[in-house]
């Protein structure tokens, strides 16, 4: 694999160990972050590794007026030509409906939503200039169905894989791809206690997945395959008497 990839949020989690990963397969990487020391410190270890070019950008998502500036100049670094663009950066945190955590709501949907769709429309627009490309976006098994002090966050990746389905469709004719990644439980530092979930993942086993779904091109990747690709069909009419296990 001889590639160039931009991986948003890749200071941590998933986006971290996506770079690792793809750092391994030979690969140049353009990776954002808010933590520009952590992106730094990343960019010395894998560089020491593998020897790829790796270039870093400080990019808050947050800041919808800044994302294409960025990017663009993202890209000029890594040559010009990037074959895929993973929107990765995101969010999470524990909210209750109606308990004064409006701000907090507002914000994961400013992160998760309007920051994730200002940079698909970047990706779009620079893919269709160049003919070709991929989009990946990594969304959630919790688009599909509604978790209790998950609320604001269900909504956000609800919304942002209906924003991937259609841009699929919308993109294909322009010969680029989309994919939109479903991440079940994948233990990183975004939420605490994820060991008490079922079929809890490392973020080295999910990249390693989600590299897999890209490679084939998948429309969508449940990740872990197993078992959530076979309660996908059903998650979303799952009694919600269930989740009083997981309090």
């Amino acid at each position: 694999m001889s590639k160039t990839i931009v991986i948003t949020g890749a200071s941590s989690g998933i986006g971290a160990a996506l770079a690792h990963y793809y750092a391994s397969q030979g690969c140049a990487l353009g990776l954002t972050a808010r933590r520009i020391e952590r992106l730094e410190a990343l960019k010395t270890e894998l560089t020491a590794q593998h020897g790829v070019q790796i270039e870093v950008m400080s990019l808050d998502v947050n800041r919808v007026d800044q994302i294409d500036g960025a990017m663009t100049t993202l890209i000029e670094k890594l040559g010009g030509d990037v074959d895929i663009l993973i929107v990765n950066a995101g969010a999470n945190q524990l909210t209750k409906v109606g308990n004064n955590q409006l701000s907090e709501e507002l914000g994961l949907l400013q992160t998760n939503l309007l920051g994730a769709v200002a940079t698909i429309h970047f990706a779009a627009r620079y893919f269709k200039t160049r003919g070709k490309g991929h989009i990946v976006g990594i969304s959630s098994l919790a688009s599909l169905m509604p978790i209790p002090r998950q609320a604001a966050y269900c909504a956000t990746k609800a919304g942002l894989s209906m924003y991937l389905d259609t841009a699929a469709i919308e993109l294909k004719r322009h010969n680029v791809a989309v994919t939109k990644i479903l991440p079940g439980f994948v233990k990183t530092e975004i939420v605490d206690d994820m060991d008490k979930y079922p079929f809890v993942v490392s973020a080295n086993e999910a990249a390693r997945q989600i590299a897999g779904h890209i490679e084939r091109g998948s429309g969508t990747g449940v990740v872990p395959a197993y078992p959530w690709r076979f309660f996908k069909p059903v998650m979303g009419k799952m009694p919600t008497s269930l989740w009083r296990f997981f309090k």
